[in-house]
């Protein structure tokens, strides 16, 4: 998209440059669409960057699956979520509780959160 902006800012400069004979249109043109490159480039970078080094993808939704999983005094011992497609999210939960419940209570604790595809839980008992 912002090639294609850029291309049609260059045409426009161009045409207005030849038009009304001002030679300093063209510089000015390829300026802007320096800037707009430059700044597509970096939000390219920032967002290519955080899949490639496995970030969080949803810090509330982190927080949300800590509320659910927490509510009955059970403790979420780590976390790990990752982007594994568009609107498709994995889940490691490791949970230690004192009474300890199936993978499945867990599981469907964590079924109102429709964008997790994937989700590997572990159960660890504790003491009281």
């Amino acid at each position: 998209m912002a090639d294609a902006a850029v291309s049609v800012l260059v045409i426009a400069g161009l045409a207005l440059g030849y038009a009304l004979e001002w030679s300093w249109m063209d510089p000015l043109v390829g300026l802007v669409g320096a800037v707009v490159i430059a700044t597509w480039s970096y939000v390219l970078i920032r967002d290519s960057g955080c899949v490639l080094l496995d970030m969080t993808p949803d810090t509330e939704m982190a927080q949300s699956i800590r509320t659910a999983i927490e509510r009955d005094g059970d403790l979420l011992c780590d976390l790990h979520l990752w982007r594994l497609g568009p609107g498709h999210i994995g889940a490691i939960v490791s949970v230690a509780t004192a009474s300890p419940r199936a993978p499945a209570f867990y599981r469907e604790r964590l079924a109102q959160f429709g964008a997790l595809s994937h989700v590997t839980i572990e159960v660890h008992p504790r003491e009281a």
